[in-house]
């Protein structure tokens, strides 16, 4: 895991933060939450959901990565807010829910056979979202998802040539997420 931001040794630490912030108020209505998918291609993805009312939420969700993909090393970060419309019975932050939600990522490219080329990509999309929330205990939340989305970005060549495939992330796509995370 070279050069990737998220190693076993910040795991923990965030962890912590994140039952610390938690042991404080059992009605709270907010939740702080960490995607467990997010490792698997190299990327640590933290959300903050605040309740609005009895049945929506809004979200604001930030990722950072330093992966590669199809020869391509990339590194930068990502905003999503969304806004969470909960269908069921039970009170935000639980239950089922739709979210539509807008993304901008913004991303350093090099590409891994030819080591002058580099180039900045960035790209604005959206989507919507199926999921359901669970909060066990008052206090611990489950989060998981699945949508469709949208991107289309550009890229800013800084040096050699243009020779990024940025196929991963431009056009159609599908988000998901398996959350953990508490009540604060």
């Amino acid at each position: 895991m070279k050069g990737i931001p998220l190693k076993r040794n910040y795991l923990l630490p965030v962890l912590l933060v994140l039952f610390a912030f938690g042991a404080s108020n059992v009605n709270a209505q907010s939740t702080v939450k960490i995607n467990i998918l997010s490792p698997i291609v190299k990327t640590l993805n933290l959300q903050y959901e605040k309740v609005l009312n009895e049945s929506s939420s809004f979200q604001l969700g930030f990722f950072y990565t330093g992966a590669s993909t199809g020869g391509t090393a990339l590194k930068g970060f990502g905003i999503t807010p969304e806004y969470r419309f909960y269908l069921s019975e039970s009170e935000a932050p639980a239950g089922v829910y739709v979210a539509p939600f807008v993304r901008y990522q913004s991303f350093n490219l090099k590409d891994d056979d030819f080591s002058n080329n580099e180039a900045d990509y960035s790209s604005f999309g959206g989507g919507l979202i199926l999921g359901k929330q669970w909060v066990f205990k008052e206090k611990v939340v489950l989060d998981i998802f699945i949508g469709p989305s949208y991107s289309s970005g550009s890229v800013k060549v800084k040096s050699g040539s243009d020779t990024f495939d940025t196929g991963a992330f431009d056009g159609f796509g599908l988000r998901t997420g398996l959350c953990f995370g508490i009540k604060i």
